[in-house]
This record gives structure tokens, sequence and C-alpha cells, in this order.
């Protein structure tokens, strides 16, 4: 019922931008949280940012704070995800995900209900 599509994703070299796009199908996005997660080769499944959808309320992880952006277009049904300078160690797949909104867990990914494919993004050095 329920559907997440990333896209946006692709290889580029140190120091560029790229965006990640997450289109969303099947519900609304009022009173609910989006959140972007990414996972690396061989590595955990990590946080990297987050929104509350009505009211825009944002969170970065810290290893990318003041380099991404994240952001959602209410009228699209449509999340977003503004990456600047990037570098090696941001290569990995970026999954997008949906939780309905409470108090604390929006880093967790236990908390996340929907998820969408994964897209793939790629820094060169």
């Amino acid at each position: 019922q329920v559907q997440l599509v990333e896209s946006g994703g692709g290889l580029v070299q140190a120091g560029a931008s790229l965006r990640l796009s997450c289109a969303a199908s099947g519900l609304t996005f009022s009173g609910y949280e989006m959140g972007w997660f990414r996972q690396g080769p061989g590595k955990e499944r990590e946080f990297v940012a987050a929104i509350n959808w009505s009211g825009g309320r944002t969170y970065y992880a810290d290893s990318v704070k003041g380099r991404f952006t994240i952001s959602r277009d209410n009228a699209k049904n449509t999340v977003y995800l503004q990456m600047n300078s990037l570098e090696p160690e941001d290569t990995a797949v970026y999954y997008c995900a949906f939780r309905y909104l409470s108090r604390l867990g929006y880093e967790r990914v236990d908390h996340y209900n929907y998820w969408g494919q994964g897209t793939q993004v790629t820094v060169s050095s």
C-alpha cells in the first residue's frame, strides 16, 4: 500500500553535489516524519537526516551536518536530500524511510515503518 521510491543517485567526484529524491505514494504525510539513511559496503545502516512532514523540523547526523540538507515538497509527496561537498566516505546506498510521528527515535532504523529500495551514491577521490 505504501511505497517509497528513491532516485538521483550516481557517480560523482569529491567536492561535487547531488540531490536525491524520494517519491511517496499510498498515504498522507501530515503528522509523520521522513528520514534518510545510508549503508556502505560491509557496514550497518546509519542515520543521515530526518524531517517532520508538517512543521519542517530537521535533524542531521554529525557526519553530514553543514553539508547535507533535507527538505520536502508537500504537494508532490516528495522528500529531498541535497548533498554538497561530497566525500568518498559518503559512498553508500541511500534509503528513504517513513515513520509515524513520535517524541523520540528519528535516528533509529527500528522506529521507521516503511522503506524505499535504495539508490547508490558513489563519490570518487
